[in-house]
């Protein structure tokens, strides 16, 4: 399984103050220096973390970006001309925190193939953030995505809330779903509220290409380097 690390959550660290620190590509040549295989970053509409600049030089200096986004005139024109090297489409709400869900495919057909084979016509990977469900997976499929990325979201709740029966059911959902994949021929990608513990279900599985994971990489990353910051201040002060 590769590892797409989710950089957005250093770009919202950044914005609280608007200073220019901590910078999320800096974050992400770290990160790929840490071993990770890719970068993924979610430019929104309302521009709440990461910033056009950030995409920008982030294609500049990371071999394997994941732009995610939703699917406004705005995004796209942009995306069309940076040229990641992947798409991932993703539902978007101003009022929520996160993403809550999955992408609506299914029904939407005539609006997302023709987005794709622009896509195509440029190079770029697409694929769809949905739900593990097999309408989603076959509408994917229709409209020419070559990725499926399930959202994990509510097994990560259930985990968390230590609600065994609810986490396993929603296992039993996504790996019936990843094989669906597999047979259509999509491949398979994992993310959201995903952490060292919880994913360990998910290891071994070979049909799972890559888990995209940021918040808590991030969190995770902020403990890890209290000292070692604290550290050098104190050496700068004294």
């Amino acid at each position: 399984m590769k590892l797409s690390v989710n950089i957005d959550h250093v770009a919202t660290l950044r914005e609280q103050r608007k200073e220019g620190f901590p910078s999320p590509v800096f974050a992400a040549f770290l990160a790929i220096q840490a071993g990770a295989d890719g970068i993924t970053a979610h430019l929104r509409e309302d521009r709440r973390h990461t910033q056009d600049e950030d995409i920008m030089l982030l294609r500049q200096t990371v071999r394997r970006l994941n732009l995610e986004m939703a699917a406004y005139p705005e995004i796209i024109d942009f995306a069309l001309k940076v040229l990641p090297d992947q798409i991932t489409l993703v539902p978007e709400k101003r009022e929520e925190l996160t993403t809550e869900g999955g992408l609506a495919v299914a029904g939407n057909e005539d609006k997302f193939t023709p987005l794709v084979k622009r896509f195509k016509q440029k190079g770029i990977l697409t694929s769809f953030f949905i739900e593990p469900d097999t309408d989603e997976i076959k509408a994917a499929k229709q409209c020419g995505g070559d990725i499926v990325e399930f959202h994990t979201g509510k097994y990560a709740t259930a985990f968390l809330n230590k609600d065994t029966a609810a986490a396993e059911e929603e296992l039993e959902r996504l790996f019936s779903a990843f094989e669906t994949a597999h047979e259509v021929g999509l491949r398979v990608h994992i993310g959201h509220g995903l952490t060292l513990e919880n994913i360990k279900p998910f290891k071994g599985n070979a049909l799972i290409e890559e888990a995209s994971i940021g918040h808590f990489l991030i969190c995770d990353a902020v403990l890890e380097g209290m000292q070692t910051a604290v550290y050098k201040m104190r050496e700068e002060i004294l």
